[in-house]
């Protein structure tokens, strides 16, 4: 079982008066923090309670877009510099970043 999922499930356990755990206990058991507990249990009485994290399936606001993917595999295929040269005159972005479009796409040996 999921530790979160664990976590609630003994929280309103211990809310109906089906449990005689504290909620040190129910941390300790979990894994969690105390206040995080705490926390925990603000979200079950206000009906709030998530299972799965904010940010799930969201795409990172620092992420290439496919335009600059395109853009620096277009530059590089069209340069004769070493990925060093390139990386520097494509300042945007850092080596490892151009490095791993360059590999993905066969561009690098």
């Amino acid at each position: 079982m999921d530790k979160k999922k664990q976590a609630i499930t003994m929280i309103k356990n211990k809310m109906s008066s089906n449990s005689y755990m504290s909620y040190k206990e129910i941390a300790e058991i979990t894994g969690y923090h105390p206040k995080y507990i705490l926390k925990l249990k603000k979200e079950i009485i206000d009906g709030v309670v998530t299972i799965e994290h904010g940010n799930k399936n969201k795409k990172s606001p620092f992420a290439l877009n496919d335009e600059e993917v395109q853009k620096i595999i277009s530059l590089y295929s069209r340069s004769h510099v070493s990925i060093r040269k390139f990386c520097k005159f494509y300042s945007k972005r850092s080596y490892s970043c151009i490095y791993k479009i360059l590999k993905e796409n066969g561009l690098l040996d």
